[in-house]
């Protein structure tokens, strides 16, 4: 896998240097169409932003190859737009929030904050004793979802906050395993509103 070679949708602004950087995942069986709904309100939320949105990098798992590969994808956007990592925001959906979540934790910092929609990861929410700390995690959930039940994230958020990370959780009432509006308007508030705590823990 390539991760240079990725096609890519690409929704951009017009400003001479682009801020943030998104870059967003599509779900396992799914395609990178199935994200532009959040790409475009991304898009209009923040005028000055970058959207892009790879095809292809999430499998069903986010096995090391793929995580290392998403890395060096956001890297490469990174220097090609010149945009800090707290600068830069991934986000993703079901496998594709998974994935994101996986990198979050083997490189922690290289995205300022991270999207997840209705993710299950880690598979085993008590298995993991380090959290990152550098980046903002915003947990996004449907309260029916029956692909990844909500009770397995809550218990990943509390020991999130057990180990100190900076994490939000919303869950929204009778939305399933979707990426629903509903959701999507919660995290461009998140985004808007919520201070990294890294901010805080610097002065």
């Amino acid at each position: 896998m390539n991760p240079l070679d990725t096609e890519t949708i690409e929704l951009l602004s017009t400003a001479a240097s682009p801020r943030p950087l998104f870059v967003l995942l599509h779900g396992q069986g799914g395609t990178a169409v199935d994200m532009l709904a959040l790409g475009n309100l991304l898009g209009d939320a923040f005028a000055e932003s970058a959207v892009l949105i790879p095809q292809g990098l999430v499998g069903p798992a986010p096995d090391p190859m793929r995580v290392e590969a998403l890395a060096a994808f956001v890297r490469a956007q990174q220097q090609r737009f010149e945009v800090l990592q707290s600068d830069t925001a991934l986000a993703g959906f079901g496998a594709g929030a998974n994935l994101a979540l996986a990198l979050s934790d083997a490189h922690d910092g290289l995205v300022g904050r991270v999207l997840a929609f209705g993710s299950n990861y880690p598979a085993q929410p008590g298995s993991f004793e380090t959290a990152p700390l550098l980046t903002l995690l915003h947990l996004l959930h449907g309260e029916d979802d029956d692909i990844a039940p909500v009770g397995r994230l809550r218990e990943a958020f509390e020991r999130l906050m057990a180990l100190s990370a900076d994490a939000t959780l919303d869950v929204a009432q009778s939305v399933g395993h979707e990426l629903h509006p509903a959701l999507m308007d919660q995290a461009v508030t998140r985004l808007q509103t919520c201070v990294p705590l890294r901010h805080w823990r610097a002065l």
